[in-house]
């Protein structure tokens, strides 16, 4: 019993007493603490990398006689944006496209998102627009990009940048008619005025010169 006593009251002595933490200690465990931080503030940034560019482009119809289709312009500043911005990138971009639908006496309505794929189209009325939005939708389909489509009425310089407050494009794309100051005069251009006020970058696409028309106030 005596024996067993010692060895118990040995043990006791030789028991480690608690301790605060060396300076060492502290220091290595707070570049833990900032590593894992770091850690989790890449991923966040890595994930904030993952969402794609958003492109809005505004198109139009022709208003050439005869001429159901996309104007020269709108249809050069969307085919631009696909081969030299996007190429096969597809994953890191969506497209937004938007038509603005000058009021008249058709009593037009406007049209909510359409989403990326051309069935969607199937399932709606083929009201005014909606067959130019077609068009261009297909398009992002074949290649294979991410899309949104919507119509709005109303002046198309006022429509275009109060829809770039609203969605918060990264950038919006525009066809212009290459238009000379005397023409500007007259005719007005919606690029001019959206690179003026709309609040985000604005990059305008030029016609083509063997598109141009005789008249170049016609697209």
């Amino acid at each position: 019993m005596r024996l067993f006593g010692k060895i118990r009251s040995i043990h006791k002595a030789h028991d480690p007493e608690p301790s605060c933490p060396s300076s060492d200690q502290i220091i290595c465990l707070k570049h833990k603490q900032d590593l894992f931080k770091c850690q989790i503030f890449r991923e966040e940034e890595e994930e904030m990398e993952r969402e794609p560019t958003r492109v809005m482009v505004a198109v139009n119809e022709s208003t050439i006689k005869g001429k159901p289709h996309p104007s020269i312009s709108s249809k050069r500043a969307f085919e631009w944006t696909l081969e030299k911005m996007i190429r096969s990138n597809t994953s890191d971009f969506k497209i937004l496209l938007l038509h603005v639908h000058v009021v008249d006496e058709d009593g037009f309505d406007e049209v909510d998102s359409i989403y990326a794929s051309p069935d969607d189209f199937k399932e709606s009325n083929k009201s005014k627009g909606l067959h130019l939005l077609e068009f261009f939708v297909k398009k992002c389909h074949e290649i294979g990009v991410s899309c949104e489509a919507w119509i709005k009425k109303g002046d198309p310089k006022d429509v275009i940048c109060q829809e770039v407050s609203r969605v918060r494009p990264d950038l919006l794309v525009l066809g212009s008619r290459g238009l000379g100051r005397f023409q500007k005069v007259f005719v007005g251009t919606v690029s001019g005025f959206c690179v003026k006020h709309a609040e985000c970058p604005v990059l305008t696409i030029k016609r083509n010169a063997d598109e141009t028309p005789s008249d170049l106030a016609d697209d």
